[in-house]
């Protein structure tokens, strides 16, 4: 079908890389030419040694999320005559240890708010209907165990 490519850039700075003591940071580029500097979360790995300016993958997992739902979602209402004219969404994901003590992102709770326009607006049977097909046919939760919820306000 297609292909995604990043390409992922680190290189060592320090002499002490055997003690931990070596930073995150890196760059992420993307086949369309834009680099975003990352690092490992503050949470996970403490200053010096990451970067909080940063993406790290665990904000970049939720943020995949979100915005796949959102472009999901969108093209649905408009496929279902509504006009959306915004979208805005403060998506959390929450880590856990799975059954091994392994930490991993076990939930994402998504809070989209949408401003509509036109004269067709959605009931709330229609948003709950939209976001369920739209979790239902996003690519990123169709490749993923987590946990993703939305929590929508009810008129937005």
């Amino acid at each position: 079908m297609s292909e995604h490519k990043a390409i992922i850039r680190w290189a060592r700075t320090g002499p002490d890389f055997v003690k931990g003591k070596y930073t995150r940071e890196h760059s992420w580029t993307f086949d369309g030419g834009l680099t975003v500097p990352a690092s490992s979360s503050p949470s996970v790995v403490p200053a010096p040694w990451s970067n909080a300016t940063g993406v790290d993958p665990e904000e970049a997992f939720v943020a995949s999320i979100s915005s796949c739902h959102m472009l999901t979602f969108v093209w649905l209402a408009s496929r279902a005559g509504f006009i959306a004219d915004s979208y805005e969404d403060e998506a959390v994901g929450s880590m856990s240890k799975n059954e091994r003590g392994v930490p991993w992102v076990s939930a994402v709770i998504l809070r989209p708010r949408i401003v509509w326009g036109g004269e067709k607006t959605p009931a709330p049977a229609d948003l709950d209907r939209l976001h369920h097909a739209a979790h239902e046919q996003c690519f990123i939760a169709n490749s993923i165990k987590t946990a993703v919820t939305v929590e929508a306000p009810l008129n937005s």
